[in-house]
This record gives C-alpha cells, structure tokens and sequence, in this order.
C-alpha cells in the first residue's frame, strides 16, 4: 500500500483512529513508563546515535527514548497523540536542560517533510496505531533515503503479549482492526515496512518491567494508569472487572521474580532496525 493509499484508508477523524486517541488520553503513561526507563535508554544506545543526527521518536510518551537520545547530542524531535504525556516530557527536557522539539500528532498522519529524518525510532507506540499500513507508510515516508526505522514491538508470545491477549478478551477490538502484537512478528514487519526498505535486522530481546509494589498493586498501577487497562476497566461491568482484575494479578503474580513486596517481570520483545530504501 503506497503512503497516498494509506490515506485514504484512514482518513482524519474515523472511528478507529478516535479510539486509539481515547485510550491513550486516559491514565498518565508516566507512571508506567518509568517501570524500564533503563531498558529503553539501551535501546537508544545500541543505535549508536551521532551528534546533530536527526531523529524522530514517534509516539514518544513522556521521553524514555527521546531524552536519552537528546542526551547523546542528536536533534531530537517527539511526537504522541497524548498531550499530558508530551507536557510531561517538555517538562523533563526543560529539567535537564535539553533540547526536544515536542509535538502533539497521531503516527498516522505525521506532520513532517519526506525525508526529514535520519532515524525515526519508536518503542511500544507505533504499533498501537489502529491502521498499521498507514502508520509504516509515514515512517518511511519521513525517513531519509539510507537513514533508518528502529521498533521495540511487544511479540505475541512475551509477558505483555499475554496480558494484552487477556484484556482483549473481556474487550475485543473493533471488527477488522488487527492486532497490535502482529508488529511483533518479524515476517509482518517485512511485509509493513518491505516496500520502501532496503535490509532489516531483528532480534528478540528482553524488556524488563520493574515497580516498587505487589504485582497486585501493579495491577492496579495499570488499571488506574495506563490507557489500554483504563479503558479495558471503565468499558466492563463490576462483576467482569474483578474477573479481568483476577487475571491480570494472577498473571503478574506466577512470572514475579521480585518477592512479594516488588515487582519485577521480564517481557520479550522484538527490537527491529530496517534500512530506508
């Protein structure tokens, strides 16, 4: 599918686009985030980032990519389709003293030039785009000619893979949306990105999940905090959210490593690095 086709399959302001808007509006991801803020700054790292470097972090959350990479001298722009998350990370570049150019904007429809950037990175974002062909055709379509598209995408058979597999089932998608964890298949990416890509790389990597509470209290960390679970909760009845509740703390509990006390759980995902066409 050619970037103008995209367009047309999603234009501005349809349903499917609105509701990934809503997801990602409620909750504050900052609170989730920071659970493997070291995870992502390695992820920046292992892209070997060179000064004034151009570089795009495409739903961006509250900076665990963008802030890193600033760090390291590169041109840093974010952009999320969240405007509390993207103050947050403002907020956080202005601390520290960085400079980011931060934006509000949907990975579907980015408001950059062809070419623009020499590295457009995302992690655990752009996957969650609700039309996936789109969100590749932008990606490429802002990358440079021999720049890159690196992506940390949750696979379908990791830790969160699984938690998100039990949420959909209290709360399925939309009829024709596919699935966020299919960018977690390598065979997909290929087929997504392949057009205007020249060589890729994976590798299934670890992400480790770390809070300072229960898994039942991070449980409810995500139920209160994080769009998907916050959506998931507000859309079921009382008797449905203790089931899902149920199964989320069960889940989080049997791949605990941390003790009672702490949470600490490894999920596998897929670090991707296509070169642009």
């Amino acid at each position: 599918m050619t970037a103008v086709e995209a367009k047309a399959a999603a234009p501005e302001g349809d349903a499917v686009r609105e509701r990934v808007r809503a997801t990602w509006t409620a909750g504050d991801f900052d609170r989730i985030a920071v659970g493997y803020e070291p995870g992502a700054a390695e992820f920046v790292g292992r892209l070997r980032l060179k000064a004034k470097e151009r570089v795009l972090d495409v739903a961006c959350g509250t900076g665990n990519l963008a802030l890193p990479a600033a760090r390291l001298g590169a041109r840093v722009t974010g952009i999320d389709i969240a405007p509390m998350a993207i103050g947050h990370l403002a907020q956080r570049a202005d601390v520290e003293g960085l400079t980011i150019d931060v934006r509000e904007g949907d990975a579907e429809e980015l408001p950059f030039a062809d070419g623009a950037f020499d590295t457009v990175m995302t992690m655990f974002g752009a996957m969650f785009a609700g039309h996936p062909d789109q969100a590749a055709a932008e990606m490429l379509r802002v990358t440079r000619s021999g720049g890159r598209i690196a992506m940390a995408n949750w696979t379908p058979e990791g830790f969160v893979g699984e938690m998100l597999r039990i949420t959909v089932g209290y709360l399925p998608p939309p009829p024709g949306v596919p699935s966020t964890l299919l960018w977690g298949v390598p065979g997909i990416v290929e087929e997504r990105l392949g057009a205007g890509a020249k060589h890729f790389q994976f590798r299934r990597r670890g992400m480790v999940l770390e809070y300072p509470v229960s898994p039942e209290e991070t449980v409810n960390l995500f139920r209160t905090w994080y769009g998907p679970t916050v959506r998931a909760f507000a859309a079921l009845d009382g008797e449905r959210q203790r089931g899902l509740f149920s199964d989320l703390v069960a889940l989080w509990s049997d791949h605990n490593t941390a003790g009672p006390n702490a949470t600490r759980i490894e999920s596998e995902f897929l670090e991707v690095v296509a070169t642009r066409a």
